[in-house]
């Protein structure tokens, strides 16, 4: 195992294809693709200041590492990495890429992070930035605090818990998506998805949850949440708080503290294939 401390590298590809190797307390300045097909790489203590650092690399551990606002598209197509207590400044970070474990680590500029890769676990992770996760699939997500709009399109079998994201457009296009004890912000949430599941969560969205096949909604509080609904077939919802308003689901069932208005245009939709109650009592409903 070569054992690389206290060192500065410049230069393209200084570490090209580096194997077996430990590197500690390490800086790489300018100059692309530092550690391009590297393999079994430790990482710990070390900076990249320029782009491309982890391209085509497998079996890779970084730990409180940086990469530096120019090491932008810094690890595709890259296999197998874990990355812990990381700070990462850099934009298009993790293209094409599987197995990748992030833990308590810090995106403060994620802007198109996270695109088209596979087996994904985030665990205590701050980002910020749009487009997040997009075209992803087979995600487990804990503790991710997340502002950016887009976040997740197109994604496919992913599972969060305990996590907060500020995200218009959130889940979009997607397949298969379970959200646990989580808070999500944002406008039009969910569209054009298809099996989504929401459980103990808390939801603020205008004309949010809408055009969904197979929504369902366990225990979950609807804030200043207005239109939702539309378009939407197979609805199980159970929302232990008040709706601003729903608006021509195609089919389910839908229970919720109070409706302060329910639109069921038969133009559109057939009312009967939809049941709607309230505590105590069923809301009025209003044809448009």
């Amino acid at each position: 195992m070569k054992d690389y401390r206290n060192q500065y590298f410049e230069g393209e590809r200084p570490l090209f294809a580096e194997h077996d190797a430990t590197i500690t307390d390490t800086t790489f300045g300018k100059g692309e693709s530092p550690l391009k097909e590297s393999r079994n790489v430790n990482l710990k203590n070390v900076i990249f200041k320029w782009k491309y650092p982890l391209w085509y690399t497998h079996n890779a551990k970084v730990d409180h590492t940086i990469l530096e606002k120019i090491a932008h598209a810094g690890i595709w197509y890259t296999h197998h990495i874990d990355m812990t207590n990381c700070s990462i400044q850099a934009t298009k970070t993790f293209r094409r890429s599987s197995y990748i474990n992030l833990v308590n680590d810090h995106f403060s500029n994620a802007a198109e992070t996270l695109w088209n890769c596979d087996h994904i676990k985030i665990n205590h992770v701050q980002a910020n930035g749009n487009y997040f996760g997009m075209n992803s699939q087979n995600l487990y997500i804990d503790h991710l605090d997340l502002i950016g709009n887009y976040c997740f399109d197109g994604a496919k079998n992913v599972e969060v818990h305990n996590s907060t994201l500020v995200s218009k457009d959130a889940f979009w296009n997607c397949e298969n998506v379970t959200v646990y004890d989580s808070t999500i912000n944002g406008e039009y949430l969910g569209w054009n998805t298809q099996h989504l599941t929401l459980i103990n969560c808390t939801i603020e969205s205008d004309q949010g949850l809408c055009y969904i096949d197979h929504l369902t909604m366990k225990n979950c509080r609807l804030l200043a949440t207005d239109l939702a609904f539309e378009y939407c077939t197979d609805i199980d919802a159970e929302i232990s708080s008040s709706i601003v308003s729903v608006k021509n689901p195609i089919s389910g069932k839908i229970h919720a503290q109070s409706i302060g208005e329910i639109i069921m245009d038969p133009t559109k939709i057939d009312p009967s294939q939809t049941t709607i109650t309230t505590d105590p009592k069923i809301s009025k409903r209003k044809l448009a």
